[in-house]
């Protein structure tokens, strides 16, 4: 269990990893690229750790040049080595889908398991297009472990039931790998494009259109080089604390701001909140800059189904601002957050509740009623979800008497030492 004092500000200049999403792509695609793809400011996570060990069980060199540049040696498309036994994602959905993508158009059989938070993970839902496209996928009453029997692919138009970036980009795989025909998928809203952009960075032709995206099937890929920049997840509590807390001036540098990923800012600035991006830049195909972060006071905000995409992993971030601005703050379309690592809508709700906010769960988000101080504090359980651990971290710094965070070791998932910069930046004592 790990404990977090209130701060009376946060100051600093402070960057954050790399980011887990590129990263995961980056060591994925440079695996069936040819030639050696150099990752720099790579986000060295358990996950990424996991990402990095499935490769290298493909048949796959990973040169670790030190903690975050890495050296992948590519095999090429439709060449990485069958597995003797299951591959452990760990707690990875985003490694677990995003194989079973590739391990489609390969030869094979693969069979693709992880944790037990993993295991209870829905499946189906990339199953059934890959069975589409022709390959031979089976789950566990809809759950992992998945075994795919690569076959000749072919393209297909899928339209995605519920938004999910990480199930377009498991069709987008295996769709530059595929025979004949070009892989359309339709999204009802736009997520995350970090897949898209890498793909074409390595030669894949591909066209997009407002909430559809297209691959053409390639003969191969050359990734060459890629710089990760930091991870906007991981600098989001950060945002947030800074944000809430009086007096705060706190700068984050690097951060990637792809739009798909920074609804959080525009929900924020809708609050009242003083967030100034400077310095920005393109870095590899992604947006970058840094985060010049005052704090300020909030006032009550809404989050429909069409903002959720953008800002799904900041939701619990967005519940705990919440509880401290002004009037009522409610989430709806948010279904999803209870199939993640956690059954995240209870989880923040219990979790808040147990601190002094005042928030309910509803069947696809939480209502919020804000009260504009700092909330009580007390105990939190992450439920061995790295974003309620987070949420947990800043909720400490926040409150009035400080918060125990249970199963805290979680957050090394996507962020080994957040609470160590959670501290650096916390200042506990006037100057």
């Amino acid at each position: 269990m790990t404990r977090v004092e209130p701060a009376i500000s946060l100051a600093g200049h402070i960057a954050v990893p790399g980011d887990k999403s590129i990263s995961h792509r980056a060591v994925l695609l440079g695996a069936v690229a040819e030639g050696v793809t150099t990752i720099g400011g790579f986000g060295r996570s358990r996950d990424t750790e996991a990402t990095i060990a499935a490769v290298r069980t493909l048949g796959v060199e990973v040169l670790e040049d030190d903690a975050d540049t890495l050296r992948v040696r590519g095999v090429g498309l439709g060449k990485l080595a069958p597995s003797s036994g299951p591959i452990d994602c760990r707690n990875a959905g985003t490694l677990l889908r995003l194989l079973a993508g590739l391990a489609a158009g390969q030869e094979g059989r693969f069979e693709l398991t992880g944790d037990e938070s993993l295991r209870r993970r829905p499946m189906e839902r990339i199953a059934e297009p890959l069975r589409r496209m022709g390959a031979e996928v089976s789950t566990e009453n809809g759950c992992p472990p998945l075994v795919v029997e690569g076959r000749p692919l072919r393209g297909i138009r899928y339209e995605l039931p519920v938004a999910s970036a990480q199930v377009k980009s498991c069709l987008l795989l295996a769709g530059v790998q595929a025979r004949r025909d070009q892989t359309t998928v339709i999204e009802p809203f736009t997520t995350r494009d970090h897949t898209e952009v890498m793909l074409e960075a390595a030669g894949a032709a591909i066209r997009r259109r407002p909430r559809s995206v297209s691959v053409s099937p390639a003969r191969r890929l050359q990734l060459g080089a890629v710089q990760v920049p930091g991870d906007f997840s991981a600098a989001a509590p950060f945002v947030v604390a800074a944000t809430i807390v009086p007096g705060s001036e706190l700068t984050l540098h690097d951060v990637g701001l792809n739009p798909t990923r920074t609804g959080l800012l525009d929900v924020l600035a809708r609050m009242g909140a003083r967030v100034t991006v400077l310095n920005r830049r393109r870095v590899g195909g992604e947006p970058v800059g840094d985060l010049d972060v005052r704090s300020a006071e909030l006032v009550a905000s809404s989050i429909e189904a069409l903002d959720v995409p953008r800002m799904v992993d900041e939701l619990p971030l967005f519940a705990l601002a919440a509880s401290c601005a002004r009037g009522e703050s409610i989430v709806r379309g948010a279904s999803e957050l209870r199939v993640k690592e956690s059954d995240r809508i209870e989880a923040v709700a219990t979790g808040l509740r147990a601190l002094g906010a005042r928030i309910s769960a509803t069947p696809d988000g939480f209502r919020v009623k804000g009260v504009p101080t700092r909330p009580r504090g007390g105990e939190i359980d992450s439920y061995g979800d790295h974003r309620i651990a987070m949420m947990g971290g800043v909720a400490g710094l926040i409150s009035r008497q400080g918060v125990h965070i249970h199963d805290a070791d979680s957050v090394d998932v996507s962020f080994p030492g957040f609470f160590d910069l959670l501290e650096n930046v916390a200042q506990r004592s006037r100057p």
